[in-house]
């Protein structure tokens, strides 16, 4: 079996650990990999890993070490050309006449709808690997990446608290989380912040409010508030701008993490995920599989049909909204 590989989307630390699986777990079995370049834009464009040096085919030594780096050495990009019927059908050309039975693209819920489009113009095999930072795919209980993110956030958010207390501030800190608010609740909690504003929660203005009001009585003279910039009252920005208007007791600064959560080395329990992941997505190609997402759900392997994995909102789980409420005291 020939395979292709490929990221897509957003980066997420943890990519090149799980490309570096698919290939050694590929080996193992006698298929060939393709790596190939820039995702579906890339796929479109004939970019592939090793080209330029006449081999196109990666081996195990062509992944030594990769585990260890963030971002993905396969590049990523998003692609509108893909998004139309000749591109689709361009894309289905292509992987004929390299000979590629099937494809594992590592990405988010924009690379699985292009994985379900390309599904009505080819008849390879495809099975996918959860690869973002969000952790917003049902299907799986952590994607790659969004234990990295967690942590860079709540490094330096630590950083932040330094000077919010030597200055007796508030800091209200946005991260990434368009639709969901795990990577903020996950922050919030883990760097003990007082309020977190997530887009799964009602953000109650004039109740925080009277909340920082108590905590200021209480002689608290630091507070961090953890901001999702998908939060439905709006951005850090905008929420400190309410803040402000409905009395907030703190002087106030803003920080916005952005693409800094991305980057960096991948931790531990990412480069296990990803891993795992990997020889998972070979494994259920050998099964016949195809159209589906491979994730762990409870330590074990589960496969779910790609509209599943973006059908409905993945929802914080209670439990973890209560600690955040019992903690913030």
């Amino acid at each position: 079996m020939r395979i292709g590989v490929f990221c897509s989307g957003g980066d997420a630390p943890g990519m090149n650990a799980c490309v570096r699986a698919v290939v050694r777990a590929a080996a193992e079995r006698g298929h060939e990999v393709i790596g190939i370049r820039r995702g579906w834009q890339g796929l479109l464009d004939n970019e592939y890993y090793g080209k330029e040096h006449g081999q196109l085919i990666m081996d195990l030594r062509s992944v030594s070490g990769w585990a260890r780096y963030g971002g993905t050495f396969l590049h990523s990009s998003r692609s509108a050309e893909f998004r139309t019927i000749a591109g689709l059908e361009k894309a289905a050309a292509i992987l004929r006449r390299h000979g590629v039975d099937a494809l594992i693209p590592i990405g988010g819920d924009g690379t699985f709808h292009g994985a379900v489009e390309l599904a009505d113009y080819w008849d390879g095999q495809i099975v996918g690997c959860p690869g973002t930072i969000d952790n917003d795919l049902m299907g799986t209980d952590f994607t790659i990446g969004f234990a990295t993110a967690v942590q860079t956030a709540v490094e330096a958010v630590d950083k932040i608290r330094d000077t919010a207390e030597s200055h007796e501030r508030m800091f209200l800190i946005e991260v990434m989380g368009r639709h969901s608010g795990y990577i903020a609740a996950y922050t919030a909690l883990a760097a003990s912040a007082e309020i977190a504003c997530v887009p799964e929660t009602p953000t109650d203005i004039p109740g925080i409010v009277e909340h920082l009001n108590v905590l200021r009585q209480r002689g608290k003279k630091s507070v961090m508030v953890i901001v999702a910039e998908g939060d439905e009252e709006g951005n850090a920005e905008t929420i400190n701008k309410r803040l402000i208007g409905a009395g907030c007791p703190y002087a106030t600064r803003v920080v916005v993490l952005g693409h800094l959560q991305r980057g960096g080395t991948p931790a531990p329990m990412d480069r296990i995920l990803a891993s795992q992941l990997g020889i998972w997505a070979v494994h259920a190609l050998d099964e016949k599989q195809t159209g589906v997402m491979v994730g762990r759900a409870a330590g074990q392997r589960v496969t779910t049909p790609f509209p599943q994995t973006y059908a409905q909102h993945k929802p914080i789980p209670d439990d973890m909204l209560r600690l955040l409420t019992t903690l913030a005291m």
